[in-house]
């Protein structure tokens, strides 16, 4: 999403890009999101400091979209820490339910709805 960095309203969106490409990923490849699941001990779910530049996977893209909320002032720095992790649980636990999950043969109209629930949830909880 385009804007500035640090800008609020701008990053926001682009936290709620990342959210919307994770689950749109997962619903329109849901064997190639299982397999990117399928052996978790191969990947490496540290914060990266290998000196190699951004990290441009999602949990990478989500780090770097809430450090930049730390920066605009939305997240204090003190609730930053480890905050992916339940972020991305709320998103990877919609796209399991909606995908192989209980919640697979609802409407697409209700899924969006669910997603936008889940997301102003994620926001509120953000800030």
């Amino acid at each position: 999403m385009s804007g500035p960095y640090g800008d609020a309203d701008a990053t926001g969106l682009r936290l709620g890009a990342i959210g919307t490409a994770y689950l749109e990923f997962a619903h329109e490849e849901p064997g190639l999101f299982a397999t990117a699941f399928a052996l978790p001990q191969q990947h490496d779910y540290g914060a990266s400091d290998d000196g190699t530049g951004r990290d441009r996977t999602p949990l990478g893209q989500l780090r770097a979209a809430l450090d930049e909320l730390v920066d605009a002032g939305v997240l204090q720095p003190q609730r930053r820490e480890g905050i992916e992790y339940p972020i991305w649980s709320a998103v990877h636990g919609l796209a399991v339910l909606t995908g192989q999950g209980p919640l697979r043969d609802i409407p697409d109209a209700t899924r969006r709805r669910v997603e936008e629930l889940t997301f102003t949830f994620i926001g509120e909880g953000v800030t």
